[in-house]
């Protein structure tokens, strides 16, 4: 039900787009071919090819709203993604036929005429615009929707484009020196980043990016807020399209609790998270010793010092194994990409640590990235 509401919002807004960018498109080429404006024609012709990127979006809405079959188990939500892709490289191939010409026209130049009718058209055509990149930009926020970001992001881009468009036209018809050429030019540069920011963003998504730091956030306050979970580590979050997550995530109970009791505490969990957020979330039990005041002890002193020696460094899956002649010290630290320190110093600051407190211990480390 929550695909195909998402479904019926992207098309609407897709006819909407459409619409407007024919009447736009419609009106540009015509003043432009009627008064022999380049820089005018190419806002048109950009709007036209934002009509195609409007009905690519409905096929994307479409598409991507079918559920799992046997050959995608995962569904069918990256196909957004791949239409999005399609959208930027359209764009970016009319920025290209837009600075050829404007290179033709500034070599070129010809006479500027005046009309009343090219400031109305262009002077409409920026508050429509404006206007769509305000609804798409909502919308994409509210239904999670790279399709629609890139259409908004579009959208700016035309009435940036389309305001400079207006600006030259008067600059040239008060100063007499045709800047049309210039003006397309300029427009096609504009074009051309939005569209190369389109695909950064998109090619980072199919690459796999990684998750917005509120998601993982929400994930773990949830999890930590169940009765009888002591912590959580080890979250990873993977993303199937837009609003298609699965995560897996350690869960810390307490080592004295009957496993069953336990694992009917993960079993809850992951319903719940799928009921309520949608994400499919598996959760592997982590039983930890809270009732041995060595470990207890030991572990309060190392976690004091990892967070001195990193605000971000955190230590989970903590425990000691005696012996005769020495004791291992076994965790795991999670640490972020960003970290300065390698591996091996980490180990070796760690374990000049660890003698200081008792020359027995011998530090057993496994050191892990984070998002």
């Amino acid at each position: 039900m929550v695909e195909q509401q998402r479904s019926k919002q992207g098309n609407i807004a897709s006819l909407i787009g459409i619409l407007t960018n024919v009447l736009l498109a419609g009106a540009k080429i015509a003043v432009g071919l009627l008064f022999g404006m380049l820089s005018v024609l190419a806002d048109g012709l950009n709007n036209l090819t934002d009509c195609g990127s409007n009905v690519i979006s409905m096929v994307s809405f479409k598409l991507s709203s079918k559920p799992a079959d046997k050959e995608h188990p995962y569904g069918h939500e990256r196909i957004e993604y791949i239409c999005s892709l399609a959208v930027a490289v359209m764009i970016l191939l009319v920025a290209f036929e837009i600075l050829k010409e404007s290179i033709s026209k500034i070599t070129n130049p010809t006479q500027t005429p005046f009309s009343i009718w090219i400031i109305i058209v262009l002077s409409l055509s920026i508050l429509a615009k404006l206007g769509l990149y305000v609804y798409y930009n909502v919308l994409s926020r509210k239904i999670n929707s790279s399709m629609l970001k890139a259409t908004a992001i579009d959208s700016l881009s035309d009435c940036l484009s389309t305001f400079l468009t207006l600006v030259a036209f008067i600059i040239s018809i008060l100063t007499g020196f045709n800047i049309d050429g210039y003006a397309g030019l300029l427009v096609s540069l504009f074009i051309g980043f939005s569209a190369i920011n389109i695909l950064r963003e998109i090619f980072s998504m199919l690459i796999g990016k990684a998750p917005d730091s509120e998601l993982l956030s929400m994930i773990k306050d949830k999890v930590s807020s169940y009765p009888g979970v002591l912590g959580v580590h080890d979250l990873a979050v993977y993303s199937y399209g837009p609003n298609k997550y699965y995560a897996s995530i350690h869960v810390e109970v307490d080592a004295n609790t009957d496993v069953l009791v336990s694992h009917e505490l993960v079993d809850l969990i992951e319903k719940e998270f799928l009921e309520q957020t949608g994400i499919i979330l598996t959760g592997h039990l982590d039983p930890v010793v809270i009732d041995d005041d060595r470990v207890n002890c030991l572990r309060k002193q190392m976690e004091q010092f990892i967070c001195e020696l990193h605000n971000e460094f955190s230590m989970h899956d903590f425990r000691m194994v005696f012996g005769e002649n020495r004791t291992n010290v076994l965790f795991d630290l999670a640490i972020p990409y960003d970290c300065k320190f390698s591996k091996e110093e980490i180990t070796e600051i760690l374990e000049h640590k660890l003698n200081e407190i008792d020359d027995k211990y011998c530090l057993v480390l496994t050191v892990e990235r984070t998002f």
